[in-house]
């Protein structure tokens, strides 16, 4: 399957540096719940955001998608993104290294 990866920032940055809103936690919820159905189906690899929190802030996915149609489904499904919280965009990408026993575990 090919693989993409997805990268997606708050619409409203302030959401990081000064606080989310009730609106803002309850649709991030959703989208970490919707990325963790993804994950447990096998198709999301792995998620992640930077640690800063001014306008440059960014979450990352990396997807095991059937094809572009597939991952553009993923996309517009995502509750995020769907009520505009996030800004979305993706691309085709070719893991070239991968060590998962090198990652961090919480």
């Amino acid at each position: 399957m090919p693989t993409y990866m997805y990268r997606i920032q708050p619409v409203r940055p302030e959401m990081l540096s000064e606080g989310a809103t009730d609106e803002e936690s309850r649709i991030t919820s959703e989208h970490f719940a919707y990325l963790k159905n993804l994950m447990e189906a096998g198709i999301l690899i792995l998620a992640g955001r930077t640690l800063n929190s001014d306008y440059s802030a960014f979450g990352i996915a990396i997807f095991s998608a059937r094809d572009d149609d597939h991952m553009r489904q993923i996309t517009a499904d995502d509750p995020g993104v769907a009520q505009k919280l996030f800004r979305a965009e993706w691309y085709p990408f070719r893991i070239a290294l991968h060590a998962p026993e090198n990652s961090e575990e919480d």
